[in-house]
């Protein structure tokens, strides 16, 4: 292999449109730009979304619902997940270091899901009824954190 034997790979190398190059060239006398109306005219600017004088497509699709943007998007833990955890004090950067929660500043909430066998004291944000329940049965605690 050398230097002036490489070439591009097939179908890589496209060539350009000759554009107002003759009739024979396909792009000829109109260039491709159809005859007469705003778009055959050099300086048009087509908006985005406009159809040409038809109802444009986020006109004729309906609206509804709306973003809630005091939502606080909580990363889900299960009490059941915490089994790889030994006895203890159980933090957002040992949840994150076994790849449970993916942020260690996002709010975090442990939810009632599985069960516990050890003593285990949680800090997270937000904690369900049910999962308080289990964790003190075992002599757990939740501790909430802001």
């Amino acid at each position: 292999m050398y230097l002036h034997t490489l070439k591009p790979a097939p179908g890589s190398k496209k060539t350009r449109k000759r554009i107002g190059r003759g009739a024979g060239s396909g792009l000829g006398e109109t260039s491709g730009r159809g005859h007469k109306g705003a778009y055959a005219r050099s300086g048009t600017n087509r908006k985005h979304g406009h159809e040409g004088g038809q109802m444009p497509l986020y006109r004729r699709l309906p609206k509804w619902g709306f973003t809630n943007i005091f939502k606080v998007a909580f990363q889900v833990v299960n009490v059941g997940d915490l089994a790889q955890f030994d006895a203890g004090e159980v933090t957002s950067e040992m949840l994150k270091k076994v790849g449970l929660i993916s942020q260690v500043k996002a709010p975090i909430k442990i939810l009632g899901n599985g069960t516990v066998e050890k003593k285990y004291v949680v800090k997270a944000t937000a904690f369900s009824k049910s999962a308080i329940a289990k964790l003190e049965a075992v002599g757990g605690k939740a501790e909430v954190t802001a």
